[in-house]
């Protein structure tokens, strides 16, 4: 079992940066692959970037290459979305999900473990 819970999230203008905080339980933490998705009214969820293991290469959609960079800290049972650049778009709930062992790291119904979400707004 695995416990998620997000924090960072806020109110930035356009350009600037904001880095998204996952916590999260249990002692497996390392064991499990880590992925950032974001919601906008109205639209599905879609993903945003993810990791299975801390020094593993990372996916990135292409809406947020060479902007975001996750990351992930097993010794905090943490991983983080560090996002800079932001753009109006980029407005959304953003959630943290994990899984052990995703056929995809995309694919957000191969996760099990979701956190509440945390906001992103971003304004022009």
């Amino acid at each position: 079992q695995v416990q998620l819970v997000e924090s960072g999230g806020g109110l930035v203008q356009a350009g600037g940066s904001l880095r998204l905080s996952c916590a999260a339980s249990g002692r497996t933490f390392s064991r499990y692959a880590m992925g950032w998705f974001r919601q906008a009214p109205g639209k599905a969820r879609e993903f945003v970037a993810g990791m299975r293991w801390a020094g593993s290469s990372a996916e990135y959609s292409d809406s947020v290459k060479g902007r975001f960079t996750i990351s992930r800290d097993n010794a905090k049972n943490a991983a983080y979305l560090q996002m800079d650049s932001l753009k109006p778009e980029d407005t959304a709930v953003y959630y943290c999900g994990a899984d052990e062992n995703p056929i995809r790291i995309s694919w957000s119904r191969e996760y099990r473990y979701w956190g509440q979400g945390t906001q992103v707004t971003v304004s022009t």
